[in-house]
Parts: C-alpha cells; sequence; structure tokens
C-alpha cells in the first residue's frame, strides 16, 4: 500500500491539474470570441453632427437601429457647456449585446472608420473589482457594459435588456483636459463604442457632441 504521504501528493496534483484545465477553459472562453470576431462595418452615424442634440440615432451596417440619448442632471445648461463633475445619464437602445461596449468622453476622430479617442479618463480599466450591484447608480468618468460573467469582475454593467440593447450608463465628467487630449481645442463627444473584444468594429461608434464651458 502506498504511504498517506504518497496518496496525498497525488490528490494535490490531481487537483491542480483540474484547476489548471479549468483556467485554460476560462481562457479560452474568453479570448477564443476575440480572436474570431469579424467587424460588421460603420454605424451609419455621420461624422460630423450640427449643434448639441441631446439624442442621436443611426442604423449600422449590421441593420440595427441604435439611439443614444444623454441627459445633463444640471438643467440650466447644454452639452456645449460641461464642467468637470457634471453628472451625464446616458440611455441607449438598440445595441448589440453580444458585444461589449464603451462610454466615454473621446474626441471625434478626423475621418470615418477609425476608432474615437484618445478619451478622457481613458476607457476599460481592467482592475479586478467587486460586481457591480444591479440598479445602483455609480457615477464614473468612462462606464463599460458587458454583460459576461467574467468581465463583470472587472467592473462591467449589464445591458437592462439584452434583446432590446438597452443599457444606462452614469458618467461623471473629467476635467477637459488629460495627458492625452484636450477638448477645449478639438471637437468631443459622448461616445458608445465596441470594447476590447470587438476593438476593430465600428458599427457601435455614436456620439452626441460635447463641450467644456468656461
Amino acid at each position: 500500500m502506498a504511504p498517506a504521504s504518497s496518496r496525498a501528493k497525488r490528490v494535490i496534483w490531481g487537483l491542480l491539474g483540474l484547476v489548471g484545465a479549468l483556467l485554460l477553459i476560462i481562457a479560452a472562453w474568453l479570448v477564443v470570441p476575440i480572436l474570431t470576431n469579424s467587424p460588421q462595418g460603420q454605424s451609419g452615424q455621420p461624422l460630423h453632427v450640427d449643434g448639441f442634440p441631446t439624442s442621436v440615432s443611426a442604423v449600422g451596417d449590421d441593420g440595427r437601429e441604435r439611439t443614444l440619448a444623454v441627459e445633463l442632471e444640471s438643467s440650466d445648461r447644454g452639452l456645449d457647456q460641461l464642467q468637470a463633475g457634471d453628472r451625464l445619464t446616458v440611455s441607449a437602445a438598440g445595441y448589440d449585446a453580444g458585444s461589449g461596449v464603451y462610454v466615454a468622453l473621446c474626441k471625434v476622430p478626423d475621418e470615418l472608420g477609425v476608432k474615437p479617442g484618445p478619451c478622457l479618463g481613458g476607457v476599460g480599466a481592467m482592475e479586478e473589482q467587486d460586481t457591480v450591484v444591479a440598479d445602483v447608480v455609480e457615477y464614473a468618468p468612462s462606464n463599460w457594459i458587458n454583460d459576461d460573467w467574467a468581465w463583470r469582475l472587472f467592473g462591467s454593467r449589464s445591458f437592462d435588456d439584452r434583446e432590446a440593447g438597452t443599457f444606462t450608463a452614469f458618467i461623471e465628467v473629467p476635467p477637459a483636459v488629460d495627458e492625452n487630449v484636450d477638448c477645449r481645442e478639438v471637437s468631443c463627444g459622448l461616445y458608445t463604442r465596441n470594447d476590447h473584444t470587438a476593438l476593430d468594429d465600428r458599427v457601435q461608434d455614436l456620439y452626441v457632441p460635447i463641450a467644456f464651458g468656461e
């Protein structure tokens, strides 16, 4: 009969093997969709938007009609007079819940087909944190919408309704200038775009123009 210590070692190595296999399966489940993602085209929104509307809509190359609406907590000013610390409630509909979405204040690109950015405060900081609690309003310079449970561990919020492609984001406006972009000198907007799982897909690039007041 094998000594107890030998049996214990075999059990430990067996458990380690199972854990390793499970981690490989999870890694493959997360990485394979990123590697196999096929861009769906453009969002259908023109590069330049007149004025400072509080909502925009467009039909993308994937046939979806997306709507993006922004409400400023301070009703005495418009989206052309933002100040650091302002709070924006963002409502969206028609998005593809199969892809995660970043919501942030970003530089409008110089031409269609180019990823919006840089973005004030950055986007998609994947620092492991407590799962966002449903129905709890938490304002931040950017929001990340992704339903996959693994990404929830890194701070993403859920879609409100996957079938309808609706979600709500809560943005606290950062200063107009950081080390990457100066939204006093270039055109910026409150943007949605696909997250790191589909970085090259421009089909969910929708924006509402914004500007900062004095």
